[in-house]
């Protein structure tokens, strides 16, 4: 790409994947070396030795991590992901200790890291393939890693290894702009910190960039006193920087042929000598981290239920209540299309349906593996889906600049053996390949399996906030009154959360009907097998057993699925005709060669009508309540709930819990409770 492109605010956020020369090393075996700047990813002489002899033992992670305590989270931020190496290594050391330490069993580690030109998904399969080979001991370790590594895109990815209380967040895109993302000033008494450092550009003779003064100041701004950090290289650059910084210096002995290596503490610590297996920072600290048990979500759609499950996978005992049944409301169709609502690629990484679209779909792959173990209906149903660009921001030219795994554009032959379309102008279309149907159904089933999290059928009337607790008072299903109490409430009960604390802006509210019917099987070989979307969606689906306790469904049989009308400010959820017409007159409008294929006559047809809630600037709410230090929400989804809620919910978890969330500052402000934006009442 010429320097005139790289200027071009066009290009500013598409990330350039890293170029790999390979380079024998001094045992014989091929390692590989950066395009752009020439240097080494890893010591020739044994790179996974440098690792644990650099940023494992002058970092003392096995006595620190050993010492956590229950649910304390551990965060280490790397510069330079490279080939993962780091991230592998200390992931061995947490499984071994987590296996001999039971105290750790909710202790957490997080671990982010930032990379400006990342390996493609090829080239890394290759070279860990190779480790692989070297150190048997980290296949466990490579395969995940390589199944969750992300689409080359801009912003925050964050990979979840729940079993073993391990959450990666890699950040693409320039190490200074991505660490001043990190959020701090949460109006949260608990304030996350990085604990340790692990220094690992190329050096700074062939990347200066990586050791710059805004390098240094974020270090800073992201430490606390006894905040280590650890660097194989001795450049007077890198301790002028952490000197300027904040951080006390002292050279060790290198790894292999190098003579010296640094390592460095925040100042203001108890003792300078780092290398002092009895250093202080070894002892437990007094709890800076939150360390709260019992948290009671109102409302069991989908943002509650991912609110709870984000929190019981970090130790916390939830209590997801509803007035009658979890996902009775908005969130309880038949299936929800897993696809986002794309946007030109300068701003995807402050694109909050992009981040969402990318974290929910590999949770939800995530939790198919878990359905596999249960025995139970998968969560999603990998179909990709076709978007016709009727209703698009977007256009041909700008999805060629996204990578082909996350959006691309198929020739109109691809596209009409995928939609069996005929007719149709298929020229223009958006192909998302990571697309699907989700099940809210095995969804809420997996979810309430959890151990920590337990529902309860309770219609919350009064909710009291003390210093200590909140109190909950409701009527439960027998209509017997209930009070309980709890560390923190999480308020998920769309539309009705104005109402439970008027601290909640009073949303729009706007009904959405949708419409299915089960094709014959003449019609079953010229319906669409791929979802489309144009001004609303369709696709066809294969009900599943217990799919009937939501909906009027048979299982195993087929349904088209069509979606959904635009109704403002109707509250009712009765089934109405007029909108199957409705649903019907925006598929055929769209492509007019389904007139012949979809019933006129939609008296037979099924539907549910939900109550969508949307902001003035059509961003959730997410986050702590103003003058409050227990109350919290999430709402305001829209349509994207499926989408949107899971990424939400670690951001809101993390909030709570004094960890860094994996949206940026900037994106937490727009999605604040106590915005702007929502000062004034809709009228």
């Amino acid at each position: 790409m010429s320097i005139a492109n790289l200027q071009n605010p066009k290009y500013l956020n598409v990330i350039t994947p890293a170029k790999i020369d390979w380079q024998s090393d001094d045992t014989g075996n091929m390692v590989p070396v950066s395009g752009e700047f020439g240097d080494v990813y890893f010591s020739h002489a044994d790179g996974l030795a440098e690792t644990r002899h650099v940023f494992i033992e002058h970092n003392q992670l096995s006595e620190r991590l050993a010492l956590l305590a229950p649910k304390q989270c551990f965060t280490i931020a790397e510069l330079g992901f490279g080939t993962g190496l780091n991230l592998l290594a200390t992931w061995q050391l947490w499984r071994q200790l987590r296996e001999t330490n039971p105290q750790l069993a909710t202790a957490r580690l997080h671990f982010i890291t930032t990379e400006k030109f990342p390996i493609p998904l090829a080239d890394l399969t290759q070279i860990l393939a190779l480790w692989g080979e070297r150190a048997p001991e980290l296949m466990a370790f490579i395969k995940p890693l390589l199944a969750a590594y992300p689409p080359l895109i801009a912003g925050c990815h964050r990979l979840s290894f729940s079993y073993d209380n391990l959450t990666v967040d890699m950040w693409l895109g320039d190490a200074a702009d991505s660490l001043s993302k990190l959020a701090l000033d949460h109006s949260n008494q608990h304030t996350p910190y990085v604990d340790a450092w692990f220094l690992d550009g190329f050096a700074p003779s062939c990347n200066s960039t990586l050791w710059a003064d805004s390098i240094f100041a974020q270090m800073q701004r992201l430490s606390r006193p006894d905040t280590t950090a650890a660097t194989y290289s001795c450049a007077g650059i890198v301790k002028r920087g952490l000197r300027d910084h904040g951080f006390q210096i002292k050279k060790v002995k290198g790894f292999g042929r190098k003579r010296e290596m640094l390592t460095a503490i925040m100042a203001n610590a108890k003792s300078n000598d780092l290398t002092d297996d009895n250093n202080s920072h070894h002892e437990k600290q007094e709890a800076t981290y939150s360390t709260f048990e019992h948290v009671v979500v109102i409302g069991a759609g989908v943002s509650g239920l991912l609110t709870a499950w984000s929190l019981a996978s970090r130790g916390i005992n939830v209590t997801l209540l509803d007035k009658s049944a979890p996902l009775a409301g908005a969130s309880g169709n038949p299936r929800a299309l897993l696809a986002p609502k794309m946007t030109p690629i300068h701003h995807v990484d402050e694109h909050l349906h992009t981040i969402g679209y990318l974290y929910s779909s590999r949770l939800y792959r995530d939790l198919n593996q878990t359905a596999i173990q249960l025995n139970t209906t998968p969560v999603l149903e990998p179909t990709g889906a076709l978007d016709l660009l009727i209703k698009a921001n977007i256009g041909t030219e700008q999805i060629a600049d996204y990578p082909d795994e996350m959006a691309t554009t198929l020739s109109h032959e691809q596209a009409q053996t995928a939609s069996r379309l005929k007719e149709q102008d298929l020229a223009e279309n958006l192909y998302l390949p990571q697309s699907g149907l989700v099940s809210p159904q095995a969804l809420k089933d997996i979810i309430l399996t959890h151990p920590l999290i337990r529902f309860q059928q309770l219609e919350v009337n009064k909710i009291n906030e003390t210093e200590q607790q909140v109190y909950i008072e409701g009527i439960n299903e027998n209509q017997e009154s209930v009070t309980m109490t709890a560390d923190h409430i999480v308020i998920c009960a769309a539309f009705e959360s104005h109402q439970l604390d008027e601290r909640v802006f009073d949303c729009r509210k706007i009904r959405g009907q949708l419409s299915w019917f089960s094709p014959s099987t003449e019609q079953l070989t010229k319906i669409p097998k791929i979802p489309l979307k144009y001004s609303g969606y369709c696709a066809l689906f294969n009900a599943q057993a217990r799919d009937n306790e939501l909906n009027t469904i048979v299982a195993d049989k087929p349904y088209l699925l069509l979606g959904a009308s635009f109704i403002r400010n109707d509250t009712t959820t009765d089934i109405r005709d007029e909108e199957h017409q409705i649903s019907r007159d925006k598929l055929i409008t769209a492509i007019p060669e389904m007139a012949s294929i979809i019933p006129a006559d939609t008296s037979l047809w099924q539907g549910r009508a939900g109550i969508r809630t949307q902001t003035p600037d059509y961003h959730p709410i997410v986050g702590q309540l103003v003058n409050s230090q227990r109350i919290w929400t999430m709402s305001a989804m829209g349509a994207k709930g499926y989408a949107l809620a899971p990424v939400c919910a670690e951001a809101l978890a993390g909030m709570m819990l004094g960890l860094f969330a994996p949206l940026s500052e900037a994106m937490l402000a727009r999605l604040s409770p106590n915005r702007t934006r929502l000062q004034t009442p809709l009228v």
